[in-house]
């Protein structure tokens, strides 16, 4: 299916305002971990601005599950619509704290809090793409391509946010980036929650639904991986680029920009090769690709090298995502794509406590060769493990979650 039909079908499903209002909710995770650590560097040194962000991963690496499972439960409007006002007022709490020059303690506490609120805009996203294409006649073809288009919003987003933090700080203030973010939430996360789209609580008489630790746990053990690849390699890149904020975040930028075109071609092969070898296929092709920061000795290189890998990351996390879907009843399918989001907080936070020191103490090639680590050791998991007899090519039947009618 040619992109332009694909992703035409995909805004079918809930019209032109969810991926919108999904791309403005979702943005502010992509805005407080720069923002934040830029912020703190600011008004208290690199030091404390690496604890206060490392705070608001950890935050978010132990919500986002438990956010997804009370979603399913309690059904999404409800539960995002209170997270994202909270999420908005700790956020204002954090500026506030670091502004003011609070006791770290404070500091690292409200981005804690921050990170615990996040409301899994993109995770739960993803359950609503899922669950509009299984009412669509076109169902299956429809979840490849709801997923690789979501997966384009979200290298979108990861883009579009670290620059403007940057702008805004340079143009505004330190902890205007924040400030933009805590607005986007309480705006457009209550606008997402109360999208037509949102799923119901399922009845509690129809909950039967049982995750499947098998083949689950290899996928989530791959994406902490992912997480580990990402973190170690935006750490070479930012000691490469000597601390240079500027430098490093347009040399980073390059990813995004590749990773979504991936994202769109991808949508043209939806329909041609099983996830298991899709994923194992651009595992490979990432793994090898990571092989080329090595040589790299400046930033030109390393751009170069950044883009190349970025072509296969939209096709892995697509293909990750798409095989948890096919393992995963309905009415845990929140739950799931949040532990999975989690995953990726959980292995960028190890992989930066770990590529630090060792790009302090031995340069930037230490990062990078954690980087084609992570990655070698993530083929190597695809290709024992993720194979078709575990990962079905449909999703078993499972309690129906009521959405509502597509939006115009």
């Amino acid at each position: 299916m040619p992109v332009r039909s694909a992703v035409q079908g995909v805004v079918r499903l809930a019209g032109r305002r969810l991926p919108l209002v999904s791309f403005l909710a979702r943005l502010p995770a992509a805005l407080c971990p720069t923002g934040t650590l830029l912020m703190v560097t600011q008004f208290g040194g690199v030091a404390r601005g690496g604890i206060v962000a490392g705070a608001l991963w950890s935050g978010q690496a132990v919500g986002g599950p438990l956010l997804g499972r009370l979603a399913d439960r309690r059904g999404h409007r409800p539960v995002v619509l209170a997270a994202s006002v909270a999420n908005a007022l700790t956020i204002v709490a954090l500026v506030l704290a670091a502004v003011a020059r609070v006791p770290l303690t404070v500091q690292a506490a409200c981005a804690l809090l921050a990170g615990f609120t996040v409301p899994q805009i993109g995770p739960l996203a993803r359950t609503r793409w899922i669950a509009l294409a299984d009412r669509h006649p076109e169902g299956r073809e429809l979840v490849g391509h709801a997923l690789a288009f979501d997966a384009v919003v979200d290298e979108t987003s990861f883009v579009v946010g670290p620059a403007l933090v940057g702008i805004l700080a340079w143009a505004v203030h330190p902890a205007a980036g924040l400030v933009c973010a805590a607005v986007l939430m309480a705006v457009f996360g209550t606008v997402f929650a109360l999208h037509p789209t949102a799923p119901a609580a399922a009845p509690r008489s129809t909950r039967t639904g049982r995750l499947r630790p098998g083949p689950l746990l290899p996928l989530l053990a791959m994406t902490v991986l992912q997480g580990v690849m990402f973190g170690a390699a935006n750490t070479g890149v930012q000691a490469l680029a000597r601390g240079d904020a500027g430098v490093g975040g347009l040399i980073w930028s390059a990813m995004g920009v590749t990773s979504a075109t991936g994202g769109f071609l991808l949508a043209t092969l939806a329909e041609r090769l099983d996830l298991t070898t899709r994923l194992r296929t651009a595992m490979a092709a990432q793994a090898a690709l990571t092989l080329t920061l090595l040589p790299v000795g400046a930033a030109l290189g390393a751009t170069l090298s950044v883009a190349a890998i970025g072509i296969a990351v939209a096709p892995t996390l697509i293909a990750l995502f798409g095989l948890v879907e096919r393992i995963t009843p309905a009415d845990r399918m929140g739950e799931t794509m949040t532990l999975l989001g989690s995953g990726l907080v959980v292995g960028q936070g190890l992989a930066v406590l770990v590529a630090g020191p060792l790009a302090d103490r031995h340069g930037y090639t230490a990062a990078f060769a954690l980087t084609c680590g992570a990655g070698g050791l993530a083929l190597l998991l695809a290709l024992a493990l993720v194979r078709p007899p575990r990962y079905p090519l449909r999703r078993a039947a499972a309690p129906q979650v009521a959405v509502g009618a597509p939006a115009g």
